[in-house]
């Protein structure tokens, strides 16, 4: 096995007992990095940062100072602001942005140790699932079963198409309707979206800030357990930060989730499921119950408005956040004819900066937001949000500790299948993931299986608001059970 190929867990044994050196583990994953370019994960390398990092972090575990992510070399999804080094969301209209900051989660990671390969490819403002939305291009999914390109999924599909390929030991991604937890279940691996508030969102690029949570892409259980506890923690720099212990989430991963009540949402079942996906979901629930947890059906009645609350609450708040881009101060800037003025300035840079699925959710948002809609948009969203949230207060309540779904309604699709489509049907592929963001709750996915023609499958656990350490566990169990070890055949 390769140095790249390893997780964070076993890398970090082998540094600390000396039996590699952190130079030598980021000079793995960067050959292999200049080795899948025809995946297009990486859209900024940084090499000599990231042996910068690498040199540094071996001073570290020469001195016996190694916090478990010393070392580690990690993708950077192109969200997070990294100083000195571009930042654009996946836009044209942050082109040649360069931060003068670090976002907080960035900061905690190389504080921790850990060494920054390069940022990694997305949907242009996290706006996507497929990961075609990118000013880059499309990032691929390695996972491949005849001659077509596949999708990595979306928006971390540059992040999970690089953890999936070897190409880095971990990755950042961020989830604002399911964009951490689909494109994991899309490339066999596995990903985490925190509580809202457990991550801080300094320093990320907005998008729908009452929805947009950080969280770890990584290959097991025990590392986004491992990563996660170097990013978490409160931050006075985000007001939403919550002021909560981090506790210590890989020792968590005790594996015994006995008498344990897992919940079994009956509105999860919907019209049309593939039935590789029912019986997918139904072999993880004997799984669960083979490892001492109580199966117990549960509703979550609201559940079929979640998809069109989402996006009312989703674009409204983008059109918020992406009214200050308008060429003045940084990035792209559209050249004007004689006689322009500010206000032809600000509508060429947007309509020249923002991409066609960008502009879409934009004008979607500033409509609900208008004065004749506000009420019959987005207070009506927001009541539904409030009460898709108290459904999963209830039955957490009534002592369910975690709740089994499926992660996504299909294996990964092939890129360009949905480019022309009813833009819905792509929003389609968030019915199983948006309800956790619109309730603020942590949910993960874990690869459980194969598909009939080889690609990967995952279902997704959802657990109680601050629990991510029970939740984990759970997943761990979960992950245990179902042995999976498949990996992408390389043709890259």
């Amino acid at each position: 096995m390769t140095a790249n190929a390893l997780t964070i867990a076993t890398a970090r044994d082998a540094l600390r007992k000396g039996e590699m050196s952190a130079v030598d583990l980021t000079m793995s994953c960067l050959t292999a990095i200049d080795a899948g370019d025809a995946l297009n994960a990486f859209v900024h390398k940084t090499p000599e940062i990231a042996l910068d990092q690498a040199r540094a972090a071996d001073a570290r575990l020469a001195r016996g100072d190694a916090p478990a992510m010393c070392g580690i070399p990690l993708g950077i999804k192109d969200l997070f602001c990294t100083k000195g080094v571009p930042s654009q969301a996946g836009s044209r209209i942050l082109q040649g942005f360069k931060p003068e900051y670090e976002s907080t989660v960035t900061t905690r990671l190389f504080d921790a140790g850990a060494v920054m390969l390069g940022k990694l490819n997305m949907d242009e403002f996290a706006m996507g699932s497929s990961n075609e939305t990118s000013v880059y291009g499309n990032a691929v999914n390695p996972w491949k079963v005849d001659a077509r390109h596949l999708t990595p999924g979306g928006s971390s599909g540059g992040s999970a198409a690089a953890v999936a390929a070897d190409l880095c030991l971990a990755a950042t991604g961020t989830d604002t309707g399911g964009s951490i937890r689909q494109p994991a279940a899309f490339t066999g691996i596995v990903g985490i979206k925190p509580t809202y508030g457990r991550v801080s969102r300094w320093g990320i690029v907005a998008f729908a800030s009452s929805l947009d949570q950080a969280g770890p892409m990584t290959k097991t259980v025990r590392d986004a357990a491992i990563m996660l506890g170097a990013m978490a923690g409160h931050d006075a720099k985000d007001s939403t930060s919550a002021d909560i212990p981090v506790p210590d989430f890989e020792a968590a991963l005790t594996g015994d989730i006995r008498g344990k009540v897992i919940g079994i949402p009956k509105e999860y079942r919907m019209d049309g499921m593939p039935a590789e996906i029912e019986a997918l979901w139904a072999q993880g629930v004997a799984m669960m119950k083979d490892a001492g947890a109580i199966i117990r059906d549960i509703s979550l009645p609201h559940t079929k408005y979640a998809l069109p609350a989402y996006y009312v609450v989703a674009p409204a708040e983008a059109s918020s956040n992406l009214a200050r881009y308008d060429g003045v101060r940084y990035g792209h800037r559209a050249k004007l004819a004689q006689g322009d003025g500010i206000t032809e300035m600000y509508e060429k840079t947007r309509a020249e900066g923002f991409g066609a699925e960008v502009q879409r959710r934009v004008m979607i948002g500033t409509y609900v937001l208008s004065a004749g809609f506000y009420d019959a948009y987005y207070n009506r969203a927001r009541r539904v949000r409030a009460l898709i949230k108290r459904d999963f207060e209830t039955v957490f309540a009534d002592g369910v500790d975690a709740i089994l779904t499926p992660a996504t309604p299909s294996a990964a699709f092939g890129l360009g299948e949905m480019k022309d489509a009813d833009p819905i049907k792509m929003y389609l592929n968030d019915v199983f993931t948006v309800t956790v963001n619109l309730a603020g709750l942590p949910g993960i996915a874990v690869p459980v299986g194969l598909d009939a023609t080889g690609l990967p499958l995952g279902l997704q656990l959802i657990g109680r608001p601050w629990e991510e350490a029970a939740l984990l566990n759970h997943a761990y169990v979960l992950e245990r059970a179902a042995g999976f070890v498949a990996k992408p055949k390389k043709w890259w």
